[in-house]
């Protein structure tokens, strides 16, 4: 469907880059596109009201990496790292595939830029997958910490920025608002 396909990352501390990949995945869905959102450290359990809206559109896949992981406590437990970082080298191996033969024509990877921030992903498995993938495949990656030598593989980069946030108040995630 897509002439060319781009690299694309949201990034930053603000509220949105998950949002925005959805989003694109809605536009490019009704523009009869097959897209694959794939998300990482949001287990299968999570409430997540995105993946019931997007389980009702025909062109969108959504899976996930549905391994245990808290974002607040995993990292500092190396036997979860450990087991993120085998899971998410096979899921990539199984995206680069759908990438490169062009099974779907948007591809969204979210959280996945944290996990390379986090050394839960390889930038050289990124690196590869950008390199390889089909010509018009878009390729969107979402999360805290793009570095500099994942945003050199992107076409547009777009860094959400938190400028005030309820959160600071004591406000917490709202239903069908934050999740």
């Amino acid at each position: 469907m897509l002439e060319k396909g781009l690299v694309e990352i949201y990034t930053g501390d603000g509220k949105g880059k998950t949002t925005a990949g959805y989003g694109l995945a809605l536009r490019a869905a009704g523009h009869g596109n097959r897209v694959l959102i794939y998300q990482f450290l949001k287990p299968d359990g999570l409430d997540s009201g995105e993946r019931k809206s997007m389980a009702r559109i025909e062109e969108v896949t959504v899976k996930v990496l549905d391994e245990p992981w808290d974002m607040t406590r995993s990292l500092d437990d190396a036997e979860a790292v450990g087991r993120m970082r085998e899971k998410i080298h096979e899921a990539l191996a199984k995206i680069a595939a759908f990438a490169q033969d062009r099974v779907y024509d948007v591809i969204i990877l979210d959280e996945i830029v944290f996990c390379v921030k986090n050394e839960l992903a390889s930038l050289d498995e990124i690196s590869k997958l950008v390199e390889r993938k089909h010509r018009k495949v878009e390729l969107v990656m979402t999360g805290r910490g793009a570095e500099e030598e994942l945003i050199a593989l992107a076409d547009l980069v777009t860094e959400m920025k938190e400028v005030k946030h309820p959160y600071s108040n004591g406000v917490r995630s709202r239903k069908g608002i934050e999740y």
